[in-house]
């Protein structure tokens, strides 16, 4: 089967590992920052009900969910859902997630662009991670198919694209935080400030690894679908 080919561990390989580096960071930051107390003393949830104050947002809601790290924005419904441990505790990395998520909300208030496009997007991207891999195979394996094949790889592309526009959205949201965390006093400039960057800039290194992946795995399959390379 092609998607065992020796190629795709050569041309993605190298994004994949980065990607469990990238991924190992940021469990490694978070577990080292949750022992760290933040001065203010305040929980996740308070640290981003703050910012959201003082951005003049206060109907967006904030919301306890089940899961580690399982933190989000949701658009839209205009809810902020922290993870028990970003929700309650009272350290640097939770209030770094938390506020790098009520960072989103912001930029939805805002209609910053790269996040209108970005959630404009998700639907295609969402179908398009689906059933691109499948598209492909069908399209290499049965030659009167082939088109399928060009077919999902434009689907593919839409990923891309996708993890492409999410990089800005993801960057701004944590410099929104790291600013806004100093501004309001509830981390203090110069080693707070420094735990909490830490924590939200190895999370912005998954984005990356995700980003680059992608790109190459759209590479790896143009090269398959209009190389016409098969593999028995």
């Amino acid at each position: 089967m092609f998607y065992f080919d020796i190629r795709y561990l050569i041309i993605v390989g190298p994004a994949i590992l980065l990607a469990i580096i990238a991924s190992a960071k940021v469990k490694a930051a978070f577990a080292r920052y949750s022992r760290v107390p933040a001065a203010s003393g305040f929980p996740g949830a308070e640290a981003a009900a703050q910012m959201l104050r003082s951005a003049g947002l206060p109907g967006v809601s904030i919301e306890r969910v089940s899961g580690f790290l399982s933190d989000h924005y949701d658009p839209s419904k205009k809810v902020l859902r922290l993870s028990p441990e970003v929700y309650d505790a009272r350290s640097l990395a939770s209030v770094g997630v938390a506020c790098h998520e009520a960072g989103h909300a912001l930029q939805d208030a805002r209609h910053y662009a790269p996040l209108v496009l970005r959630n404009a997007i998700v639907p295609t991207a969402s179908i398009g991670s689906n059933l691109a891999f499948v598209l492909i195979l069908i399209g290499l394996f049965i030659q009167a198919f082939h088109g399928l094949a060009l077919i999902g790889l434009a689907l593919f592309g839409t990923v891309v694209v996708f993890q492409i526009i999410n990089l800005p959205v993801e960057f701004n949201a944590s410099s929104r935080a790291k600013g806004m965390l100093v501004d309001l006093g509830i981390v203090q400039p110069g080693a707070e400030a420094a735990g909490v960057a830490s924590v939200l800039n190895a999370a912005a290194m998954t984005y990356v690894a995700a980003t680059l992946t992608a790109i190459l795995q759209m590479l790896y399959f143009a090269m398959l679908v209009l190389g016409g390379g098969r593999r028995n």
